[in-house]
């Protein structure tokens, strides 16, 4: 009887070991209760952070006031380093967005490795840069093929990296994607394949929304400057209306977030849109697009203004046409018309932008912790200060594309470049043709 125990037991032991090498996770250890993930510990937060220096300064406040002083002296600064970006032009803001890309991405990126917990596998955080320099050269080469390209093809050598520039990408995503099966470890798929969808969705947030605010800052720097104005402008004054009058909450994603913050900061974008908008218009600098000028050799962002940043008359509703002149005043007003369509924009910088900051923080929430880093003192991470930026660029992009913008003559010129000589010359006979059919051409004598 023990020796037929022995051997029964042997069996069971035998069984366990062979089900164990067929474990495909470590989670499937776990059974079907997931871990909760606290990361309050691991992930660092700025939000009651401040230099040694001011905090013993306002070391006397109440915790509340000595939060709003740091945070409005950190606003300040960050506000002066943006207008500092803007007075250095069009490659200083691109170089800015590049820089708060990566550090948006690395931020997303260490949540990642904290909640899956696998520092030590071979290669993932080489893998996760691969991808972001990957999708960076795809979509920063769109920008250069769009706006660069008659330049870009007197020169061989960039001509050929264009005119495969989406081959050649695919080739280098595709070679990312072989490295990442290949660093499969065997009961690690689970946590590999969830770090690979957190890393796609990272890029998908943070690099192509800085692919579009560079697009963006092409169609000129108004663009650029009134939207992003606009959702600093909401968030200031939120947080001064939340902070001194809010009492009824808004959302419970967001404790501290109350109606009265948020209808309060609304009303102030839309005043603060328009005012600033109509400053704006009146400098070409602002509202040129950024183009090369192939007699000067050189971007150049000087231009006759478009008729959006050109005053108009418009007619003013009917009703109030007998107020007025009673008033001895007529009845139409000379605007700009980009600060109708600037009315768009704030509108949705108050309404939906603020949407962008209340998914970061369910996102926080989900995994305890207070902010995406400690990197600005009183406001946490990049990510914490551009979740609604990104949004933003978004919206101003589609809004463009849709209601604004038509394809340059350099733009199609660029296009035309990358044709056959003899598929350029037949262009050129058509177009020819075309213009001299409709007299905008004058006919050849003799």
């Amino acid at each position: 009887m023990s020796e037929l125990r022995k051997r029964r037991d042997g069996e069971e032991k035998s069984i366990e070991s062979t089900e164990s090498d067929h474990v495909d996770s470590e989670d499937d250890k776990i059974g079907d209760q997931p871990p909760v993930v606290d990361l309050s510990t691991s992930i660092p937060s700025g939000t009651h952070k401040s230099p040694s220096i001011l905090d013993s300064l306002v070391k006397d406040l109440p915790d509340r006031w000595r939060n709003w002083v740091v945070r409005g002296i950190f606003s300040f600064i960050m506000i002066s380093f943006f207008c500092f970006v803007i007075y250095g032009g069009p490659l200083a803001l691109m170089i800015t967005t590049l820089i708060v890309q990566v550090k948006c991405f690395e931020e997303i990126i260490s949540i990642g490795y904290a909640v899956y917990r696998i520092h030590g596998l071979p290669w993932f955080r080489s893998l996760s840069w691969y991808f972001l320099l990957t999708s960076n050269y795809f979509f920063y080469g769109e920008s250069l093929v769009d706006y660069f390209g008659v330049v870009i093809n007197r020169t061989d050598f960039l001509r050929v990296l264009v005119t495969y520039h989406r081959f050649i990408s695919f080739c280098l995503y595709c070679g990312g994607f072989v490295w990442f099966v290949l660093s499969l470890v065997k009961k690690y798929y689970m946590k590999q394949f969830s770090l690979f969808a957190w890393t796609h969705v990272a890029l998908l947030i943070v690099v192509t929304q800085s692919y579009l605010i560079i697009k963006n800052i092409f169609e000129g720097l108004i663009w650029f400057i009134v939207p992003v104005s606009m959702i600093i402008c909401n968030d200031i004054m939120a947080y001064v209306f939340g902070f001194f009058f809010g009492k009824t909450p808004l959302i419970k994603l967001s404790p501290k977030k109350t109606w009265e913050g948020f209808i309060g900061g609304g009303i102030s974008t839309v005043i603060f849109g328009c005012m600033f908008s109509w400053v704006l218009c009146q400098y070409p600098y602002f509202v040129c697009p950024i183009e090369y000028n192939e007699v000067e050799g050189r971007m150049t962002m000087e231009c006759e203004p478009s008729v959006l940043f050109r005053p108009k008359e418009y007619t003013l509703p009917g009703f109030l046409s007998g107020i007025l002149q009673i008033l001895g005043m007529k009845n139409t007003i000379s605007l700009y018309p980009f600060i109708l369509h600037s009315l768009s924009l704030s509108v949705f910088s108050s309404v939906i932008g603020p949407f962008g900051g209340f998914f970061a923080s369910g996102f926080k929430r989900a995994f305890k912790i207070k902010d995406f880093g400690d990197v600005i003192p009183g406001h946490g991470g990049i990510m914490d200060r551009f979740d609604c930026q990104f949004l933003m660029a978004t919206f101003v992009n589609v809004y463009l594309t849709s209601f604004i913008q038509t394809d340059s003559p350099q733009k199609l010129l660029s296009q035309v470049l990358y044709l056959k000589p003899e598929q350029q010359l037949q262009l050129f006979h058509m177009l020819k043709d075309s213009l001299t059919n409709r007299n905008l051409l004058e006919q050849p004598t003799g």
